[in-house]
């Protein structure tokens, strides 16, 4: 009996032992998922080989440039990620449809208290190098890619909201209702944080431009440049150079991927 015992346990030590090495792969998409999409792609559709630590990608946003009542990278974000397809629940009002409903980028103004100054600005995930959603999260749903970018695994994330919580830039949304319509690049459930995860579907097509710096330089701003922090010659890192910028919440040390001039 006792050999029997022995035998079913190894068994069942074997078989867990298994199942929680799936369970680590499935749950790694910045590792494991896009690396196996990639490697099953073919050069022709113009993937990449994945993320790596070479890139890390964020954007300057210039706030003189950033038109008073101009909301082109709003809407643009709205329409790549599936965001213009929420409609609001029966019964709901108003107000409360507004606070709920799911933003990953959005305008605000800033006034400088001394000289009375205010500027527009675009707030948005800031894709820390450290970021705070990520150390709270109790499942790991929230990670960061080794590219830099910021984003939430919808499978593994249980709604807590921590992440809500510690993010000082109130940058992610809690899908509060049954999502009847999304697209398949930007997959959404109800009881999932969401926020700005860089266009990164883009990038691992082997496009470098966001949806938001595109629109806003179709209509003629320029107020976003988007691209590779690492890469000196990026136009990015030029612009960095060429103009004094700062993060919003320096104070935090937290390296932000997004940076502003203006301020």
């Amino acid at each position: 009996m006792n050999d029997a015992h022995e035998k079913i346990d190894q068994e069942r030590r074997r078989f867990l032992g298994t199942a929680a090495g799936v369970t680590t792969a499935v749950v790694a998409p910045g590792v494991f998922l896009h690396t196996v999409a990639t490697a099953q792609s073919s050069d022709a559709e113009g993937r990449t080989e994945g993320a790596t630590s070479a890139h890390r990608w964020g954007m300057l946003i210039d706030t003189t440039k950033c038109a008073d009542g101009c909301d082109a990278c709003v809407t643009a974000c709205n329409r790549e990620n599936g965001l213009d397809l929420q409609a609001k629940p029966e019964g709901q009002s108003e107000a409360e449809w507004l606070q709920q409903r799911s933003a990953w980028i959005r305008k605000v103004k800033l006034q400088d208290q001394v000289s009375g100054r205010i500027s527009n600005l675009p707030i948005l995930c800031q894709h820390c190098e450290h970021p705070p959603c990520v150390d709270v999260c109790p499942t790991g749903a929230s990670f960061k890619r080794a590219d830099g970018i910021v984003l939430v695994d919808r499978h593994t994330c249980i709604g807590c909201r921590y992440c809500m919580m510690a993010c000082p830039y109130k940058a992610r949304s809690f899908i509060h209702a049954e999502v009847e319509e999304k697209l398949t690049r930007a997959p959404r459930g109800k009881g999932c944080v969401e926020s700005c995860t860089l266009c990164v579907h883009r990038l691992d097509r082997g496009e470098f431009t966001t949806a938001c710096a595109e629109a806003c330089a179709k209509d003629g701003h320029g107020a976003i440049v988007f691209g590779d922090l690492k890469d000196p010659d990026s136009a990015l890192s030029q612009a960095l150079r060429a103009q004094p910028n700062r993060q919003i919440r320096e104070d935090l040390k937290l390296n932000t991927g997004v940076r502003y001039a203006g301020l």
